[in-house]
């Protein structure tokens, strides 16, 4: 009914294909925040709720060169970085082309 409005606001009309992953705790704001705009943008994520779960934060650490924060984001298993640089890289211009690579990769998660 206000499928106009997603071009106005400059929402994703259809869905990215990228593979993206996102490393989270379930009360974080920036995770919450990181993954608003992932919703907005129609991106299909899987998401890892690592709350007290020391192995799974070091794999994440591992992957994203040793950055332990959360969220830790990774778009075609390439490190994206926290909700700082995922809205850096949008306010750019660079998120949506990104988002719209095709994955070649299985998740590593």
């Amino acid at each position: 009914m206000f499928d106009w409005l997603n071009s106005l606001l400059g929402r994703s009309e259809a869905p990215p294909s990228a593979q993206v992953e996102i490393y989270t705790w379930q009360t974080c704001p920036y995770c919450i925040r990181a993954k608003l705009l992932l919703w907005w943008k129609k991106v299909e994520f899987t998401e890892y709720k690592i709350d007290g779960d020391g192995a799974a934060r070091m794999k994440m650490a591992e992957r994203a060169s040793g950055r332990k924060t959360v969220p830790q984001i990774f778009v075609n298993n390439q490190h994206i970085g926290g909700c700082d640089e995922l809205y850096a890289l949008d306010a750019k211009g660079n998120l949506d082309p990104l988002l719209a690579q095709p994955s070649n990769q299985a998740a590593q998660g």
